[in-house]
């Protein structure tokens, strides 16, 4: 499938290179959303709904979903992270953000894997051609 002109393929030069600026950006935002999400929760059930910490962190969860959903659907779009990432955020991350951060961790995890397995066929072809007189 072609790419419309201007785009480049983002999705290719973060898996050669290792994960891209964008995506550790997300990432780590995901991660700051669920601690703020995790505040919330204990503002407002361990502690008594003080006010106004809890408005200001429901405000924060609130904003900061809409953010991660709309950066999400459009990275995924721009191929720097995969559509079950971006479907977690957006759809699951209003009602708790650890399935966005969790993803993003199997994500990453899954994309080492690849880069190793890669790099031991690369270092298996050098020590064949070395090999070879």
């Amino acid at each position: 499938m072609r790419r419309p002109a201007g785009v480049s393929d983002l999705a290719g030069a973060a898996t050669a290179t290792g994960p891209s600026w964008a995506f550790t950006a997300l990432k780590w935002t995901s991660f700051f959303h669920s601690c703020v999400y995790t505040s919330l929760l204990i503002c407002a059930f361990a502690l008594g709904k003080p006010q106004p910490a809890t408005l200001v962190l429901g405000w924060t969860h609130g904003i900061l979903w809409i953010g991660m959903s709309l950066a999400c659907i459009t990275a995924a779009r721009m191929r720097i992270v995969p559509l079950r990432l971006a479907v977690a955020v957006a759809v699951l991350g209003g009602i708790g953000p650890f399935f966005g951060s969790w993803e993003f961790v199997r994500t990453q995890m899954a994309h080492g894997k690849r880069t190793r397995a890669a790099g031991s066929t690369v270092r298996q072809c050098e020590e064949s051609r070395a090999e070879t007189p």
